[in-house]
């Protein structure tokens, strides 16, 4: 069972918004009194947070899936959806987000800093929301907006301000273990350190400094050899670079300097921002017999490159604790010439004045219509719903859609897709030039209903005007879907609210008299006296 995990895929889903409610405010005496469905509640964010008490990503490795509440729905009576509660995932301090192709997306360095990895998505709006001078009680509302998906690859590097580097079974875990409190794994076989280690350490008055062993590097790491390639973003963190060499190694064509030379190479072909770190050269294990004369030996040339020499034993402990005062030391210089970390700045980036709303493009034997805003409105259209369809294809008409489709060249039938959902594009003349019909919906299931979408001419309120041409206006075709509606008003309007005129006392009996004047002139009667009326005198 892993205990240490440095790499993960994390399939993370947002809250998906809760849907807008349609509904019409119903009481005694009053049975249309206007809209009062509420709007969906937003779905809820995902959001990375460096924790320090976290050190591995072993929670991501077993649990990958990781999905966000989505909005509640909204309700009759103006009530709201709730909003989506958004799911905090603690990391590491030290963790990068990868896209699935292997872009960095974030670098998350200090405890408390947050990035929001997925955002929920927006919440409908009811249709009281919906409602306006010339819709007045619209019978459709707005869906929740679909949560962001996206598979990110976390990938932890550990940060601590000395890094111990060499061959395998070169010393370096008993170092840490000499220098620190940390107890790693340590036998007389290759690879005994499968996972970084960490320790703390303290010399002197300086103050602690943490100790990372990595583990072994051969010939080869950079390209994928053995484990360096898993392992040698560790050090890209370390502040110094501590090369253990060692001293009592019996296999052929191996010395100190031929271990530094080969690890020195890996370090460069691996990043080459490592090549600027300060260094430092232990000569481990210089109890063993000849190791201290061959010590002796290299010193010189090693200092002649000009590096720091310092001869140990983890053994017997002997040149540890003038190590560790020189590791406390070049780590304290390098804080306090390190600039003040300050707060992450929020970025704001404005769109552009001349970026469009929407662009074109042919695709196959049709267009593709791509933008924020289309492929929003798409998402939270309810294809169920004539007015909601309606509604779109009005939207689509005032963003100047038809108009650009016009002018590349679309002919009738032409297949447009916006999203998931493709239209079938059907040319209209309204208001005396060339504009664009609504688009009928394909592969949608519901049944071939045209989208009736107004044009240039139709002030924005979905109306057209009658041709001279004897062109009948978009509005008053029949759906293929049913009958006509019988209120041919604007679409998304209801003319039963348009003229609720309360009217005074006088006017009402003066109604009722003219009306029943109207009734006995044609049944013959006189409506003063109640006798019949001579008509031939």
């Amino acid at each position: 069972m892993p205990t240490f995990v440095d790499r993960v895929v994390l399939h993370a889903a947002a809250g998906d918004g809760g849907h807008g409610c349609a509904s019409i405010h119903r009481e005694k005496f009053k049975p249309l009194g206007g809209p009062d469905g509420g709007d969906g509640g937003r779905g809820g964010d995902i959001r990375l947070v460096v924790e320090p008490s976290v050190t591995t990503l072993l929670d991501f490795h077993f649990h990958p899936h990781q999905r966000a509440s989505r909005g509640r729905p909204g309700q009759g009576s103006n009530r709201y959806g709730a909003d989506g509660e958004d799911l905090i995932l603690p990391v590491p301090d030290g963790t990068v987000v990868l896209s699935a192709v292997g872009e960095q997306i974030i670098d998350l360095v200090g405890a408390g800093s947050t990035f929001v990895l997925a955002r929920g998505g927006r919440g409908g709006r009811g249709n009281a929301s919906l409602a306006s001078a010339r819709r007045k009680a619209p019978g459709f509302a707005e869906l929740g907006e679909p949560g962001e998906q996206l598979d990110a690859v976390l990938e932890l590097k550990t940060v601590a301000d000395v890094a111990l580097v060499g061959f395998p079974s070169a010393g370096k875990s008993s170092l840490v273990s000499v220098l620190s409190a940390a107890k790693p794994k340590i036998a007389e076989y290759p690879f005994t350190t499968l996972v970084p280690n960490l320790g703390v350490a303290q010399a002197g008055d300086h103050p602690p400094y943490t100790v990372a062993d990595v583990p072994g590097l051969i010939p080869g790491a950079s390209e994928g050899r053995g484990l360096g390639l898993e392992f040698l973003r560790h050090i890209e963190r370390c502040s110094v670079i501590v090369h253990v060499l060692d001293c009592a190694t019996l296999e052929p064509g191996r010395d100190p300097l031929t271990d530094l030379d080969v690890i020195e190479a890996e370090l460069a072909a691996y990043s080459a921002d490592l090549s600027d770190r300060p260094r430092l050269v232990v000569l481990n294990k210089i109890d063993v017999p000849d190791a201290a004369d061959l010590a002796d030996l290299v010193t010189a040339d090693l200092r002649a490159r000009g590096l720091d020499v310092f001869a140990v034993s983890s053994a017997t402990r002997r040149g540890v604790h003038a190590l560790s005062l020189a590791l406390a030391e070049q780590v304290a210089a390098l804080r306090a010439a390190a600039p003040s970390r300050s707060a992450t700045r929020v970025v704001l980036r404005p769109r552009a004045v001349n970026e469009p709303d929407f662009t074109v493009t042919t695709l196959d034997e049709g267009f593709l219509i791509s933008g924020a805003k289309p492929l929003r409105w798409v998402r939270q259209t309810d294809f169920t719903n004539d007015e909601a369809i309606g509604f779109l294809a009005d939207r689509l008409a005032r963003l100047g859609v038809e108009k650009e489709l016009a002018r590349l060249g679309a002919t009738a039938g032409v297949e447009v897709t916006i999203g998931d959902v493709t239209f079938d594009w059907e040319p209209t003349l309204s208001g005396g030039g060339l504009g664009v019909g609504g688009p009928g919906v394909g592969g949608q299931g519901i049944g071939g209903v045209a989208l009736v979408g107004g044009s240039g001419g139709d002030g924005g309120d979905g109306t057209e005007d009658r041709l001279g041409a004897g062109e009948p206006a978009a509005s008053s075709r029949a759906v293929a879907a049913g009958p006509a509606p019988a209120s041919l008003g604007p679409r998304g309007s209801d003319d039963r609210l348009s003229g609720s005129v309360r009217l005074t006392r006088a006017e009402r009996m003066a109604r009722a008299r003219r009306s029943r004047l109207a009734d006995s002139d044609a049944a013959g009667v006189d409506a003063r006296t109640g006798g019949a009326v001579d008509t031939d005198a």
